[in-house]
């Protein structure tokens, strides 16, 4: 378990962070964008739960927390036989999206048009998270592209943005309806 007793080490003050088995990398380094872009991801989903439902809140609670779990997979680089094994995101983690965008989805009409990204409280600010998860996507894409990352984890953040998706498309459906793209409608 973690213990927190001292917030601030010093031990990033040259612009370096540890990851989780240790080893140091700029902070700049795709690791570390794409475990950041999670985090960012999180903190977003903590505003729309301000604005949700018991309902959504349980469900986006769960996420969160699945999302550290993400981060702490990401922040611990592969490798063969690890000496501790790391927490990694299982495909279980992956279904119960893919059974929540199942279950939510059944219930709202056909799109017709693409979504603006708007309507309720909770949908708008779950519409951003959606866009923050899909920048994680493509850092944890980018990272996948140059070192070995847990492919349940590039399916859960996959999933993940399509989840936000629908559920804001649900709390749009019960505040009056999504906001439409009109194509060419200022010309």
């Amino acid at each position: 378990m973690v213990k927190l007793t001292k917030i601030y080490t010093r031990t990033g003050d040259k612009g370096e962070t540890g990851l989780g088995d240790g080893s140091r990398v700029p902070k700049y380094d795709v690791r570390v964008a794409a475990y950041g872009s999670v985090d960012e991801t999180n903190a977003v989903l903590g505003v729309a739960r301000l604005h949700a439902d018991r309902e959504l809140d349980e469900a986006l609670a769960r996420i969160q927390n699945d999302l550290f779990d993400l981060g702490a997979d990401l922040c611990t680089p592969e490798v063969d036989n690890p000496e501790y094994p790391p927490l990694r995101v299982t495909d279980a983690q992956v279904e119960y999206l893919e059974r929540e965008i199942d279950r939510i989805n059944a219930d709202l009409p056909t799109l017709r048009s693409f979504v603006l990204p708007g309507g309720a409280p909770a949908a708008t600010h779950l519409h951003v998270a959606r866009t923050v998860a899909r920048r994680a996507e493509r850092d944890m894409a980018l990272l996948a592209e140059r070192e070995a990352v847990n492919p349940a984890a590039l399916k859960y953040i996959n999933r993940l943005s399509d989840y936000l998706f629908v559920a804001a498309r649900a709390v749009n459906a019960r505040a009056g309806g999504d906001v439409l793209w009109q194509p060419g409608r200022h010309r």
